[in-house]
């Protein structure tokens, strides 16, 4: 999001966060509502439009809000989506976006609430190594022709009380209305969502043999200097790395593997 929307999403996220840093606020059920007034306005563009119109003022926009969402979701849900059409955004599609992000948030504060919230993260990257490895389980999920209760038994019956009901949630909303995204990206997306939730930066490290116990304090810590913030490590071993380690912050890559060192050698011999 750029310039208006990055502002109005801030703003909605503090107001979120005011929200449910209440304990009598199910976080729960109002991810369900944020998620169905994400659906809601994906589906009808021309409502988004007229919430996102810079011409139109944003009280009137927000009691159009609450009267549209008045009896079909709670309170909470219709004063936050009340708050952020008061907001400006630069595209309407950035509304949607938000909506989602908050709903999102707000499973995985009903997950930190839990005390299950380091379960989730590992879940959710657990998933995406299994999608990327397996090619015919990725093509059912992102199947134009496969329905969404379709899409929706098959997770059940991979995550069904196998993972934590948030991340069986929020996967299912991603499979289920993927709105033009990857799978991939939506799965890094809820990642650094959760990872957020407690102001963790995301550390993907792949080596040649799982880390020991003090190996990973050690190399948290290390990130956590180099970045100046709480570091989540995601573990992945894949043999053919050779030896040493690979770490890939957001778009930086800190690759000591061997494989990389011998692949460096031979394009010197070869150059």
């Amino acid at each position: 999001m750029n310039g208006a929307s990055r502002e109005a999403l801030a703003a909605a996220r503090e107001r979120l966060d005011a929200l449910t840093d209440s304990t009598s606020v199910d976080a729960a059920k109002l991810a369900e509502e944020l998620a169905a007034v994400t659906a809601l306005l994906h589906r009808e563009v021309s409502l988004r439009r007229v919430l996102t119109d810079p011409s139109q003022g944003g009280e009137a926009k927000a009691e159009l809000a609450g009267r549209l969402l008045g009896g079909q979701v709670g309170g909470e849900a219709v004063d936050l989506v009340s708050g952020m059409v008061r907001s400006r955004w630069s595209q309407s599609r950035d509304l949607v976006d938000a909506a989602e992000e908050l709903a999102n948030t707000a499973d995985l504060t009903a997950a930190q609430r839990a005390g299950v919230l380091d379960d989730v993260e590992d879940e959710l990257f657990r998933f995406g190594r299994i999608v990327s490895s397996d090619v015919a389980l990725r093509s059912a999920l992102t199947s134009k022709s496969a329905t969404g209760s379709a899409k929706s038994e098959l997770l059940r019956s991979l995550l069904g009380g196998k993972a934590q009901p948030v991340t069986e949630r929020v996967i299912t909303r991603l499979v289920t209305q993927p709105r033009g995204r990857s799978l991939e990206s939506g799965l890094d997306s809820l990642s650094r969502l959760a990872a957020e939730r407690r102001d963790r930066m995301v550390a993907v490290v792949t080596s040649a043999v799982p880390l020991s116990d003090r190996q990973k304090q050690r190399l948290g810590a290390a990130l956590a200097k180099i970045y100046g913030r709480q570091m989540h490590l995601n573990l992945d071993v894949d043999p053919e790395v050779l030896g040493g380690i690979s770490v890939r912050v957001g778009d930086e890559v800190i690759n000591g593997t061997i494989a990389e060192r011998l692949e460096e050698v031979t394009r010197r011999m070869a150059g």
